[in-house]
């Protein structure tokens, strides 16, 4: 989300993320279970595979559970059936929510994401109500150590990638969806280490809140995030340095 990363860093702060390595790991094995079930389970020819794949070992899956959601997703052992969902909606002080899910059970999902939005001030709404705020963009993510400007322009720009930008002790590359893979693989051929890469939902004009609102967004995006069958949450909130300092010494 827009303040993605500062909303990550109050988490820390928080010590929530420590308590949620659960919850991750039945995240990972959705997306492991899904990407394989569409372009199967060969990581060398399905670059999704193969990302949520990547993803899963960097927060130490053992081998086996990767292999059991491979074989869920194709079918050689039975499993739940996942589909992909996207809900829209709008929080507070008119900022905008896109939530990426996987569930089994579309009724019950789309209950109990409605009931979080009503709880923080918020609405769950159609389709269009928020996606028309954002761009579909990969989001590629550099230690600043591991490369330098001039190879960002000659390495990631000369594979595709749109632009990048200094998050001081980050590089964010931004890419168009269909380039993400081309980069990765590029910039990993020179030698330069990638944190991380993934398709995101980017606003294309972020909206400053504070105050009562700001801490309610934090909170539905929280709380959204928590809940079992979401995967990713995007918003184009945005909140300053000194307010985010406020919030998290709350």
């Amino acid at each position: 989300m827009s303040g993605h990363s500062k909303w990550a860093t109050i988490k820390r702060k928080k010590g929530a993320l420590d308590a949620k390595r659960g919850k991750l790991f039945t995240k990972l094995i959705k997306e492991i279970t899904v990407a394989a079930r569409l372009g199967g389970g060969d990581p060398a020819g399905n670059p999704r595979l193969r990302k949520a794949i990547n993803d899963a070992k960097s927060n130490a899956m053992p081998a086996d559970t990767i292999q059991r959601a491979i074989k869920r997703g194709t079918g050689e052992i039975e499993g739940a059936a996942y589909e992909e969902v996207l809900y829209e909606g709008t929080g507070p002080g008119g900022t905008l929510f896109l939530i990426e899910g996987m569930t089994d059970n579309r009724n019950r999902t789309v209950a109990e994401i409605r009931k979080i939005f009503e709880k923080h001030n918020g609405t769950l709404g159609s389709s269009g109500t928020a996606g028309w705020a954002f761009d579909r963009k990969g989001q590629i993510v550099l230690a600043k150590e591991a490369a330098t400007e001039d190879q960002l322009m000659e390495v990631a720009v000369g594979a595709g990638a749109e632009d990048y930008a200094d998050n001081g002790d980050e590089w964010l590359v931004t890419t168009p969806p269909d380039e993400l893979d081309a980069v990765v693989k590029a910039l990993e051929g020179a030698g330069i280490a990638v944190k991380s890469s993934s398709l995101a939902y980017v606003p294309k004009a972020k909206k400053p809140i504070s105050g009562r609102d700001a801490e309610v967004a934090l909170n539905l995006a929280d709380a959204l995030d928590d809940h079992d069958d979401v995967q990713n949450v995007y918003s184009d909130f945005d909140i300053s340095d000194e307010e985010m300092a406020k919030l998290a010494g709350a």
